[in-house]
């Protein structure tokens, strides 16, 4: 039998992982920019847990969980979402009374069994931000704003004129006071129209009528460019605090589309909703969401503290991007291919001195040079034809004879020069290759 990953579940290979950590390591700085502080929540956790907060009723609790009982007769979930997860954490050590307002972010894997689709595999990376205050319109925007902001980041290295390629998406789904309107008239056209609806969306109707607004069948498609809009149910208060989410994103510049039948397929959002998507991902072009919700904390049995919150997913925004097979990036992945070269390939002529080239590599690592050794004995043609194969942008060549001399051969690979380094002992000589390397000689 042939090994292989678990349908929907991907190995992250080196030439992928640059990618990622690169860019994690833009959304981190981002965050850190406008506060957030970063936690870890467990992957696994209690289901009733999401079937309190997600509801009971959505496809992800009925269809999409990995769920299962373990030894203690307890049901577990690995999770599909963080929200809920960081709402549990606030609740059960009372971060909830600390100064508001509340920033965190998380990074790491979900799990959702649903069909593989492009960028969403079954097991897939988020980077999850969520705010904890009184909410007003302003604080909202700026939320919205620092979406934005992560995502474009990478753009920024390319041109100011590329940032055109993500596009952001707004709605708002009221309130427990006005929504209730909204879902009865909803339903009812729904009912009439149910034999323009596939399967799936025709057992929605009754437990969650605005899923079918999310539904991407061409057939539920055209059924829904007829629907009632929610925002012709809005209540007085939800009408201002749309508006004035409106103008705060206008005084930070900030360009998006109304999307009246936009909805999001958790149940705890109320009000503001939003998506950004990117161009040339075809129908799965959702790189980011997220929305608001007011009362998710007190229904897990916390106080009744509003919130906003967004999830990035990683590998979607990675294609957006760099591409993939179908498709060309604005940034070409090879552009980071240097965090994967080895600075110095040491190449040690002779069995004797193999002891010596591991106390150099070690001296040169603790001062921060990226070495690579492969304490082989083999020729020095065969060595250097190494080097280059690892894309090594040094080499340092030490035999008997130069060990003898206090001296080594030092060569720049890409540069295609070459010089002598004489050294007193292996500190002096990790010392100088050092400052070689960094270009301080």
């Amino acid at each position: 039998m042939r090994l292989q990953a678990v349908r929907g579940f991907k190995d992250w290979l080196p030439e992928d992982f640059v990618k990622y950590e690169y860019l994690i390591d833009k959304a981190r700085f981002w965050c850190k920019l406008f506060n957030f502080k970063e936690i870890k929540i467990p992957i696994l956790e209690k289901t009733e847990l999401f079937v309190r907060s997600i509801g009971e009723v959505t496809d992800i609790v009925q269809k999409e969980t990995y769920s299962f009982e373990d030894r203690n007769k307890e049901w577990l979930t690995l999770r599909p979402e963080a929200t809920a997860g960081i709402c549990r954490m606030l609740i059960e050590h009372g971060l909830y009374v600390r100064p508001k307002p509340l920033k965190f972010f998380t990074i790491g894997p979900m799990f959702r069994h649903e069909r593989p689709q492009k960028g969403r595999l079954r097991e897939f990376y988020q980077i999850d931000l969520e705010v904890f205050s009184d909410l007003n319109p302003y604080l909202e925007a700026e939320v919205l704003a620092l979406a934005l902001n992560i995502l474009k980041s990478p753009l920024s290295e390319v041109s100011e004129r590329l940032n055109d390629l993500y596009t952001l998406e707004l709605n708002t789904l009221g309130c427990p006071e006005c929504r209730p309107k909204y879902r009865e008239v909803l339903l009812s056209f729904l009912k009439q129209h149910k034999e323009g609806l596939c399967e799936t969306c025709k057992g929605r109707i009754d437990r969650n009528p605005l899923r079918v607004l999310d539904c991407k069948n061409e057939g539920c498609r055209q059924v829904v460019s007829e629907s009632p809009l929610i925002t012709e149910f809005l209540c007085e208060a939800c009408k201002a605090h749309f508006l004035e989410l409106r103008e705060a994103l206008q005084f930070l510049g900030i360009e998006y589309s109304l999307n009246p039948r936009l909805v999001r397929g958790l149940d705890y959002y109320v009000r503001t909703i939003f998506e950004v998507k990117a161009k040339g991902l075809g129908a799965q072009d959702t790189v980011c969401a997220g929305g608001r919700y007011d009362y998710l904390l007190k229904e897990l049995g916390g106080p009744e503290l509003p919130a906003i919150g967004f999830a990035i997913g990683l590998e979607r925004w990675a294609i957006s991007v760099f591409g993939d097979e179908e498709k060309q990036g604005l940034l070409d992945p090879k552009s980071l291919a240097n965090k994967l070269c080895p600075e110095l390939y040491l190449i040690f002529l002779g069995k004797p001195l193999i002891k010596q080239g591991i106390i150099l590599s070690q001296k040169l690592r603790e001062k921060g040079i990226r070495c690579e050794v492969t304490y082989e004995e083999k020729s020095l043609k065969a060595q250097l034809k190494n080097a280059d194969k690892l894309g090594a942008k040094h080499v340092l060549l030490l035999g008997e004879k130069e060990w003898e001399e206090k001296k080594v051969v030092f060569r720049d690979l890409r540069q295609s020069t070459q010089k002598e380094i004489g050294f007193e002992n292996l500190e002096d000589l990790a010392d100088k290759v050092f400052k070689e390397i960094k270009g301080w000689i």
